[in-house]
C-alpha cells in the first residue's frame, strides 16, 4: 500500500464535522446547506464511510509493515482513546446542559438532551455510560465509532485477503439486522440509535474503497470510461430525484399532491437506525459523483479548503468541541429569541472555534517536531 495521503478524505471529514454541528442547532439557517436537506443521507454517512476509509488506509499499512499483532495494538490503543474521550465528553456535556438549563427558562434542555435518566437513577446511568449504553443526544456517533474500530482487527485481514467475501459477509449482516431485529442494548430497555450491525456495512465499504483506490494508484489503471459515464449518469439522476423529494418535504401540500402513494409506502419511513437502502444508495451516489467531479489538486491546500482539511486531520478533538458548542449555540439563540442574525452568528462562531482548535493543534504538532533537524536533511530522508 502506498503512503500517499488523499487530502480529500480529511477535507470531507472536516466538512462532515461542520455539518454535524450545524444540523444539531435547531432552526439554524445554515443547516439548510447540509446534505440532509437536499437528499436522503446526511453527515453521519460521510463520517462513518470516511472513518472506514481512513482506518483501513492507516492500519492496513501498519499490518503489512509491522505485522498483525502490532496493528492490533495500535487499533486497540486508538479505541481506548476514543472510549476515554467519550466518557469525559459526556461528563462535560452534562455539566454544560445542567448549567444552561438554569439560565434558559423557556426550554427544558435536560429533557431535550435525554439526560432525565441520569437525574432519576445516577448510579445506573454511570454504569450504563461506562458500558456505552447511556447515550444522550449528540453522543451517538462516538460509541458507534468505538464499536466499529473494535471490530477492525477481525475485518482488516479479511478485507486485505478476500475483499469480495468480506463485503458479502458485511452485506449479509446489514440485511439481517432489520429483519432479525439485531441491535445493541441501550439504557432503559432501548436500543442504539445507530445500529452497529447495519452501519458496519458502510464502514466496510469505506475500507474497500480505500483498498481499491490504493490498488488503482499502484497499477496505474482506471475504470472503463464508457462504464464510468453510465454509472455517473445513474448516480446523478438518483441524486436529482431524491433531492426533489427531500426539498418537497418542506412543502407538505405539494409533496402529498405529486408523490405516488405506492412509492411513498415503499419509501417511508427512511430508517436511519438501520441505514435504510434509500439512504445508503443516496450516499454512495453522492460519494461517486463528488469523487468524479472533484479530483484532488492544489485547491485542497488553499483557503478555505485548507481549514476543513485541517479540521479533518484532528477529527476527534473537533468533533468533541462541536458536540459541546451545539447546546451552547442553541441556548444563545433561544435567549436572542431565535433572531436570524443570532442563529447565523452562533453557527459561524462555532465554525471559527472549530477551525481555530484545529489550527492550534496543528501548530502544536509542528512545534513538537525536532527543531534540530534541518529542512534539507528532512527532504533527503527516505519515506
Amino acid at each position: 500500500m502506498q503512503s500517499g495521503r488523499d487530502l480529500r478524505i480529511d477535507f470531507f471529514r472536516g466538512l462532515a464535522l461542520l455539518f454535524i454541528f450545524w444540523d444539531h442547532i435547531p432552526q439554524n439557517p445554515l443547516g439548510l446547506l447540509t446534505p440532509r436537506n437536499v437528499g436522503f443521507s446526511d453527515a453521519a454517512e460521510i463520517f462513518v464511510f470516511l472513518a472506514g476509509y481512513a482506518a483501513v488506509m492507516a492500519y492496513g499499512k501498519v499490518l503489512l509493515r509491522d505485522g498483525y499483532g502490532y496493528a492490533c495494538l495500535r487499533i486497540l490503543r486508538r479505541v481506548w482513546v476514543l472510549y476515554v474521550a467519550h466518557i469525559f465528553l459526556l461528563a462535560v456535556l452534562m455539566g454544560i446542559v445542567f448549567v444552561t438549563n438554569n439560565h434558559v427558562e423557556t426550554r427544558d434542555f435536560i429533557a431535550e438532551m435525554g439526560l432525565g435518566y441520569f437525574l432519576s437513577d445516577p448510579q445506573q446511568a454511570l454504569i450504563d455510560e461506562l458500558l456505552l449504553r447511556f447515550k444522550p443526544n449528540l453522543m451517538d456517533p462516538l460509541p458507534l465509532y468505538v464499536v466499529l474500530l473494535m471490530a477492525l482487527p477481525a475485518i482488516l485481514p479479511a478485507l486485505l485477503r478476500h475483499p469480495g467475501w468480506t463485503l458479502a459477509a458485511s452485506l449479509a449482516l446489514y440485511l439481517c439486522a432489520p429483519l432479525l431485529q439485531w441491535n445493541f442494548a441501550a439504557a432503559s430497555g432501548g436500543t442504539w440509535f445507530f445500529n452497529p450491525w447495519a452501519w458496519q456495512f458502510l464502514f466496510v465499504l469505506g475500507g474497500a474503497a480505500s483498498l481499491l483506490a490504493q490498488r488503482r494508484r499502484t497499477s496505474g489503471t482506471s475504470p472503463d470510461p464508457r462504464r464510468r459515464r453510465m454509472l455517473l449518469a445513474l448516480c446523478a439522476g438518483y441524486l436529482l430525484a431524491t433531492g426533489l423529494i427531500a426539498v418537497s418535504w418542506r412543502f407538505p401540500a405539494i409533496h402529498d399532491a405529486w408523490m405516488p402513494q405506492a412509492l411513498a409506502q415503499w419509501l417511508y419511513p427512511i430508517d436511519k437506525t438501520n441505514l435504510a437502502p434509500a439512504r445508503l444508495l443516496h450516499f454512495l451516489a453522492l460519494a461517486y459523483c463528488v469523487a468524479a467531479w472533484l479530483p484532488a489538486g492544489e485547491w485542497l491546500r488553499r483557503w478555505p479548503a485548507r481549514e476543513f482539511t485541517r479540521m479533518g486531520q484532528f477529527s476527534l478533538e473537533v468533533f468533541c468541541l462541536g458536540v459541546l458548542l451545539a447546546p451552547l449555540a442553541d441556548a444563545g439563540n433561544t435567549l436572542a429569541d431565535d433572531h436570524p442574525l443570532a442563529q447565523v452568528g452562533t453557527a459561524l462562531l462555532g465554525l471559527a472555534l472549530m477551525a481555530g482548535l484545529a489550527a492550534w493543534l496543528d501548530l502544536n504538532k509542528r512545534l513538537g517536531q525536532s527543531p534540530r533537524t534541518p529542512a534539507a536533511a528532512v527532504a533527503l530522508q527516505p519515506t
